[in-house]
């Protein structure tokens, strides 16, 4: 059986998004932008969106623009190439990767942030972590909201299966046939928006700067 909104945003009240150290200032400005609406952002096109977009990432990119500053784009370390190609189904990985880019991305559960901080490609640096509301960001955005059962973005660990079918909206997402096999922990492992959130600030409760399993620093809080 699918999912509701309303029944995700009990089962999880707090999702969470992992970003470079000080993108603070940017999502207050524009909100939190996917790969693909950065570049849109700061007018990036040609074979330098081509390399950024549709392409692997080893290693973030820092982008300029005379009216809105500096940007960093996040690597892809996670995500194997080769085995990537193994675990693709009925889509190429250019596809797949602009897919990935297209959305903005929430961690359902606090464990999972920490997962990914204590990675060792991460753990040796700082990051902005962002707890948001759940319950007002689905109200709005349910109907641009996907599902994944997988972390999509890595394929390290006897990857997973992904594809055309692994973001599902709500009313097709089988969350009662992943709870029972996987309990309600792993029922869900991602949340995604299509293109961007503009309005972040206002679902968002918490942003702390973290670096491994320490807080440096409460960047907001709302009280």
């Amino acid at each position: 059986m699918p999912i509701t909104p309303e029944q995700f945003a009990a089962h999880y009240p707090r999702l969470y998004h992992m970003a470079e150290a000080g993108v603070w200032p940017s999502v207050q400005k524009h909100g939190l932008l996917s790969t693909s609406a950065l570049l849109d952002l700061f007018e990036v096109n040609g074979d330098q969106r081509r390399r950024i977009q549709s392409e692997h990432r080893p290693r973030a990119v820092n982008l300029t623009h005379p009216l809105h500053g500096t940007a960093i784009i996040r690597d892809q370390i996670p995500m194997r190439e080769s085995a990537l190609h193994k675990c693709l189904r009925g889509m190429t990985p250019k596809q797949w990767y602009e897919m990935l880019n297209g959305r903005v991305f929430f961690w359902v559960t606090s464990e999972r942030v920490q997962t990914l901080l204590n990675a060792r490609a991460y753990r040796d640096r700082a990051h902005t972590v962002i707890t948001v509301e759940t319950a007002p960001l689905v109200a709005k955005y349910a109907d641009r909201m996907f599902l994944s059962p997988i972390n999509s973005g890595s394929t390290i660990y006897n990857p997973q299966q992904r594809g055309t079918e692994t973001f599902r909206p709500f009313s097709d997402y089988p969350f009662q046939e992943r709870r029972k096999l996987r309990g309600l922990r792993n029922a869900v492992a991602e949340a995604a928006v299509i293109y961007a959130v503009p309005d972040l600030r206002e679902f968002t409760l918490r942003v702390e700067q973290r670096k491994g399993e320490r807080t440096l620093r409460v960047v907001f809080s709302r009280t």
